[in-house]
């Protein structure tokens, strides 16, 4: 068969495998569409009994209602202390790990694995509680520690585990080279070893940074009577009212909540990419 023939065979798949991509995209991006659109509408086309999809009138009051909420600032920099903080701490520390378990031989070295596997199926839910007692025996409540130590623990287990594919992927022959070369153990793990499970970091850290940002139930049931130590998502609650939802004032908070995350996706998109990928090919 010729090549002409075999992209005509090959072209109505093609056109509806990007025909379905675009519906899925479509589908994802409404509900963000939705929501800043929510956020520019005036109050009046909120409360609408006949929606549309679109506003002839926009309007920034919802956002000016948003940043003029006390301690909304606040809120902010809490959210991004914590959430920096859990990213970094359980970088370096998944980091670590996985080439513990990945480059040594030791006793119980697969049970610990499957505990990190294990660990990952405990609903969260069903830990808050003995947290909360754990925490208040810590004396750790209503602080930003009761908030990170938790994150930190739930974010490990699922780093260490996909990282082990990244610290297993680089070639023994080059940690045998390195080492021929005079470099010591701790120059090759850091000068060596971590650029090529950067990838793999990235792409960890995404989950830890969208899990940690997004966070609501820790910070409702660890930050009681100090608000001063609240995160971003529990200034949503203002906006939820007994007689009338502030529905204006939510989706503004939402988008500027969204705006982080977007940001963090564009600065680490490339290496989240070849992270996704996979590893070093020998």
């Amino acid at each position: 068969m010729s090549l002409p023939s075999l992209l005509r065979v090959r072209r109505p798949g093609r056109l509806a495998a990007e025909a379905a991509a675009l519906l899925i995209a479509a589908a994802v991006a409404f509900p963000l569409y939705w929501m800043v659109l929510s956020a520019i509408k005036p109050a009046g086309e909120i409360q609408s009994t006949h929606p549309r999809p679109w506003t002839l009138s926009p309007s920034l009051d919802s956002f000016r209602r948003v940043f003029q909420q006390q301690d909304f600032g606040r809120y902010f920099l809490n959210s991004l202390l914590v959430a920096g903080t859990v990213v970094i701490v359980s970088a370096l520390i998944a980091f670590l790990a996985a080439t513990a378990v990945t480059r040594f031989r030791f006793r119980f070295r697969t049970t610990l694995l499957i505990m990190f596997l294990v660990a990952q199926m405990v609903p969260v839910e069903a830990l808050t509680i003995p947290l909360f007692f754990l925490m208040r025996d810590f004396g750790q409540l209503n602080t930003l520690g009761s908030l990170i130590l938790p994150h930190l623990a739930f974010s490990l287990p699922f780093a260490i585990w996909m990282l082990r594919g990244f610290v297993k992927a680089v070639p023994d022959a080059l940690e045998e080279a390195a080492y021929i070369d005079g470099a010591s153990r701790a120059r090759f793990l850091w000068q060596i070893l971590f650029p090529l499970v950067f990838p793999g970091l990235v792409a960890t850290s995404v989950f830890s940074f969208i899990s940690t940002w997004n966070d609501f139930l820790f910070a409702k049931s660890f930050i009681i009577s100090d608000t001063s130590q609240s995160t971003l998502p529990m200034a949503l609650l203002v906006f939820f009212k007994p007689d009338e939802n502030d529905w204006g004032g939510i989706m503004a908070a939402s988008t500027v909540m969204t705006v982080p995350v977007l940001v963090f996706f564009v600065l680490v998109q490339r290496r989240l990419v070849s992270g996704l990928g996979g590893a070093v090919k020998d």
